[in-house]
């Protein structure tokens, strides 16, 4: 009976790194087809200053959506474009980040899928369509891209790390400037490439040092938290500081840079 309950959630969370893994590659045959369009010249909206939104957007999202809804239906949901609410089993998606990238052609711009369990993020998927690049991870069991493990860099010297700074009009220009100049003194390489779950990626992967962001949502970057700590990587406290509803600062890091990254961005690292 013991072995029985052991194995029921995990068989059950086994069962859903399996349908992440499919929905995220079906999900993304919508994108290519989508971003194919946009590149020839498709439209876009605006829902806001900097927030951009095409139809595949929308496309993407219902797409996984009911897929969730008829492979688990007690599960809950939270989209970007259609919201939702918590739930203690619930999956996280953003269906396009980096949809400015996404509407002016550029193939720099992913699918993020994340499966929270009673607060914890238990799998993650990162998929950018154009590349055919897929980021999973599984709580305990490490990430990966396109099937083979991943690690996070070994840098240690600052003067040596790239580190991807994203930009949020949630908060203050000033402050963006402030923690960006702070990065520059202490000698890094800084650079913004407008998605935030493709710059968690790549951290998990060693192409980025680190990544910080003083305010994201919970669907751009749920994703990318798990695939950095499955990696051997070090992420701040995303759910205690902010929430599924809100979003909160993310800051993730190799080990070897994070206190100083800690000191230059004044966000908390778990080291």
């Amino acid at each position: 009976m013991l072995s029985n309950d052991f194995n029921g959630p995990q068989t059950e969370l086994k069962a859903r790194a399996g349908f992440l893994r499919d929905v995220a590659l079906s999900a993304g045959r919508i994108a290519v087809a989508g971003f194919a369009k946009q590149s020839a010249g498709g439209s876009f909206k605006m829902k806001g200053p900097q927030d951009f939104l095409t139809e595949t957007d929308a496309a993407v999202e219902q797409h996984i959506k009911a897929a969730i809804a008829k492979a688990f239906p007690a599960d809950g949901f939270m989209g970007e474009e259609t919201g939702g609410v918590a739930a203690p089993d619930v999956w996280v998606v953003d269906p396009i980040d980096g949809t400015a990238n996404f509407a002016r052609g550029i193939p720099h711009y992913c699918i993020s899928i994340a499966f929270v369990s009673n607060g914890e993020i238990e799998l993650g998927a990162i998929y950018n369509p154009s590349l055919d690049e897929l980021h999973l991870a599984r709580r305990g069991q490490g990430a990966s891209r396109n099937g083979k493990a991943i690690r996070a860099s070994s840098t240690s010297d600052f003067d040596m790390a790239c580190v991807e700074f994203g930009w949020s009009n949630r908060e203050p220009n000033e402050r963006y400037l402030g923690v960006l100049q702070a990065l520059l003194e202490r000698g890094a390489n800084v650079r913004r490439a407008a998605s935030g779950a493709l710059g968690l990626a790549y951290v998990a992967d060693g192409r980025s040092d680190a990544y910080a962001e003083l305010h994201m949502n919970a669907w751009d970057c749920l994703a990318g938290l798990l695939l950095v700590e499955e990696a051997g990587g070090v992420v701040g406290r995303f759910l205690r500081e902010g929430s599924l509803a809100d979003g909160g600062p993310v800051i993730a890091s190799c080990r070897g840079i994070a206190a100083r990254l800690q000191d230059a961005t004044g966000l908390h690292i778990d080291i």
